[in-house]
């Protein structure tokens, strides 16, 4: 069997960078965290360590978001709309080619995390899933056939606005949207609703039900794309509180009300599952995408 190649992966956080030298989960050279400061000064000590690292044929980068995934866009490969403060506008992927002259696949960091469940994690065997992450922000990456859903941008069903529950008129907590599915579910969503940080949230808490009912709609319009055979849940609010799949399976079933009469998606205790490569799918996604760019060369 052919060794896959060697590549180097960037995992681009809001908070951290995870940098990985691997060929794939079993054959991982080197790892390095580092801060998520001003741009320039992370750009430049992410470089600092590719420069140590030798022998890799391609690039991946997995960024927070939102991001120009488009080539043809003369922004493509910046982050794009972010609220976080400096980073609107960075340059990333082209700065990153340019200076290691290697193939460099780029995308979000929530789509890199769904190449690994797919290759290798709780959705293995299947080219067809969504990923979910429900942390400190919402996001949902889209994969099928195995390589991501590219088009004119990357999915961004984190903000799409759910019917809200009878008597539920709180505004929200997304600075672009109020009380789209982020602006009501994340978790800094639920500690300014309730006061109370959602790991120290009770699990009876009728804060809960409310934010299974607007992820159970969120997975209620990523069902309807036709893509995925499983969808995969990551972040620390969706596995942090095992109470809570449960209960985003019950809405979800409830909401589909038998519309997508298959019997993958009618079993949900199958079909919505928790990630399995935890904290390791961005990084090892983006050797995914970094493999994908240099066969795609």
């Amino acid at each position: 069997m052919t060794e896959a190649p060697l590549v180097a992966g960037i995992e681009l956080g809001g908070t951290k960078c995870n940098l990985i030298l691997a060929r794939g989960p079993d054959a991982i050279l080197e790892e390095k965290r580092l801060p998520t400061e001003r741009p320039a000064e992370t750009l430049a000590a992410i470089e600092a360590v590719l420069d140590g690292w030798r022998g890799f044929a391609a690039i991946g980068i997995g960024s927070f978001g939102p991001v120009s995934i488009d080539r043809a866009s003369g922004d493509y490969g910046r982050i794009t709309s972010t609220p976080k403060p400096g980073w609107a506008n960075t340059d990333v992927a082209r700065r990153i080619a340019a200076r290691f002259d290697v193939p460099t696949g780029f995308h979000t960091d929530v789509v890199a995390a769904a190449l690994a469940e797919a290759r290798w994690g709780a959705a293995e065997g299947l080219g067809d899933l969504a990923y979910v992450t429900v942390g400190t922000g919402i996001g949902v990456g889209l994969v099928a056939g195995g390589r991501p859903v590219d088009g004119l941008t990357h999915s961004e069903l984190g903000h799409v606005r759910p019917r809200r529950v009878p008597g539920d008129d709180w505004v929200g907590a997304c600075p672009f949207h109020g009380a789209c599915v982020e602006g009501l579910a994340a978790g800094g969503s639920i500690a300014a609703r309730t006061g109370i940080a959602a790991p120290e949230l009770p699990a009876d808490h009728e804060a809960w039900l409310l934010v299974a009912d607007a992820l159970a709609q969120m997975l209620h319009a990523a069902v309807l794309t036709g893509i995925p055979r499983r969808i995969v849940m990551g972040g620390g609010v969706a596995v942090g509180n095992p109470h809570l799949l449960p209960r985003i399976r019950e809405a979800l079933k409830a909401s589909l009300n038998g519309y997508v009469a298959l019997p993958e998606v009618e079993d949900a205790d199958t079909y919505v599952v928790p990630a399995a490569l935890g904290n390791n799918a961005g990084p090892l996604g983006t050797i995914l995408l970094g493999q994908q760019a240099l066969g795609a060369h």
